[in-house]
């Protein structure tokens, strides 16, 4: 959420901002608001002094005996009083129609984020692992896990509808052992593990920023709550409306949990396989971080994310969002993007985002920092994938398959797989 003070101080510096995120803005609402709610506040002090003035009068006209004056001072304070609360109810509803205007307009990029129009802008940062030349015809994860039998999507849709996935055998088990790699790994690099509720409550998305913008990607109960996007929404809000101490940032936690997305207006778009689907598994990455230290601790967080890949030995590159691809609560935003041979190119494996004070302004979640004052101010958040199951098993499927057809287990998982070489 952008400060409201900033943003009518800066009006043209946000302007065009949002413009470079492809989303322009017209500010006049704002500013008439704005103007308003600075009008009524004025106005209401006012009569509060006024009437705070003539209350301490009545009392010294009692004291002298002067009933009448004082009847037709407490007359005055009883209008004062009528005027105060109709400005203030006036004020309560133009505060929230700013807090709503506020809560949809989108994060402003960093200095650092590279300027562009959309994904075609993107810039490569580093790549890692060279994809494999086959010497046979590679076959798409969708094909090679129903000839396994460890994915089934017939009885996925029996069971629920059109993309959602059942694994069996050793795809249950392949999905279970990269969890646990994958939230062992964070840990043994400073992560707390977390385990939470996988439904929330509208406060904590709006706290994250998936409310009130998303609410057709997520699937709703009837009680009014949500099934998590991802595990940053649980992470991120832990520390909602709390303050907390600079010298113990940064805070480093993780998660596994499933994810769930309607993902709206998505059809037709990598549709087969575990690419998209509604229910998935993922292990995310959320760090709260000085505002000073959060830049260099997006970097470790995307080195922690690219950990992952090379310990699976999975060819990948790194990508540098520009600002007009960049997801909604972020400022700066590494992709990494893994090489699945079924579509001859590199697909997003993990995204990795400073927010700024974004998220932080949204759930009131600040620091104090004793150092420079102790004024409690808004820390920064960020959050990564660690990354998403799915997409890391197709690509163990599709890079690691045989001529034979069977697959083989990357070294660092056997030890999760039972010893286990091979699915074949």
């Amino acid at each position: 959420m952008l400060d409201a003070r900033f943003t009518r101080e800066h009006i043209n510096i946000v302007e065009e901002a949002l413009l470079s995120r492809n989303h322009p803005w017209d500010s006049s609402a704002f500013l008439t608001a704005d103007a308003r709610r600075r009008e009524l506040i004025a106005e209401s002090e006012a009569l509060k002094a006024k009437r705070n003035t003539s209350s301490k009068h009545i009392g010294e006209l009692m004291k002298a005996e002067k009933k009448e004056e004082a009847a037709l001072a407490r007359e005055e304070v009883r209008l004062w009083g009528e005027q105060i609360s109709a400005l203030d109810e006036e004020l309560a509803a133009v505060e929230e129609s700013l807090n709503t205007e506020l809560l949809w307009l989108p994060n402003l990029p960093s200095d650092s984020t590279p300027k562009g129009a959309g994904e075609e802008d993107n810039v490569e940062v580093r790549s890692w692992g060279t994809p494999r030349q086959f010497d046979f015809e590679p076959k798409a994860h969708w094909d090679l896990g129903t000839e396994l039998g460890i994915i089934d999507f017939e009885r996925a849709v029996k069971l629920a509808k059109s993309r959602f996935v059942l694994l069996g055998g050793l795809g249950a088990s392949l999905e279970r052992a990269l969890i646990n790699f994958m939230a062992d790994t964070h840990i043994s690099r400073g992560y707390k593990e977390w385990w939470g509720p996988v439904l929330a409550n509208s406060e904590t998305l709006t706290g994250t920023g998936n409310l009130p913008k998303f609410e057709e990607d997520l699937f709703k109960t009837t009680e009014g709550l949500y099934l998590i996007p991802t595990a940053e929404v649980m992470l991120t809000n832990i520390h909602r409306d709390e303050i907390l101490d600079a010298a113990d940032l940064p805070l480093r936690y993780c998660a596994f949990t499933a994810c769930f997305r309607e993902e709206a207006g998505s059809a037709g778009r990598d549709t087969r396989g575990l690419i998209r689907v509604h229910q998935f598994d993922k292990v995310e990455m959320v760090k709260f971080a000085h505002p000073d230290d959060s830049l260099a601790q997006l970097e470790s967080m995307v080195a922690d994310a690219e950990n992952i890949l090379q310990l699976l030995e999975l060819p990948y590159r790194v990508i540098e969002l520009c600002t007009g691809d960049l997801g909604f609560a972020s400022a700066k935003t590494y992709d990494l993007e893994v090489w699945l041979p079924s579509y001859e190119d590199y697909k997003e494996i993990s995204s990795c985002s400073n927010c700024g004070d974004f998220q932080a302004r949204r759930a009131n979640i600040r620091l104090r920092d004793e150092a420079a004052g102790g004024k409690p101010q808004f820390l920064h958040t960020l959050n990564g994938s660690g990354v998403a199951v799915g997409r890391t098993m197709a690509a163990i499927l599709e890079n690691n398959q045989r001529a034979d057809g069977s697959v083989a287990i990357p070294k660092v998982l056997q030890p999760y797989l039972r010893g286990i070489e091979e699915i074949r």
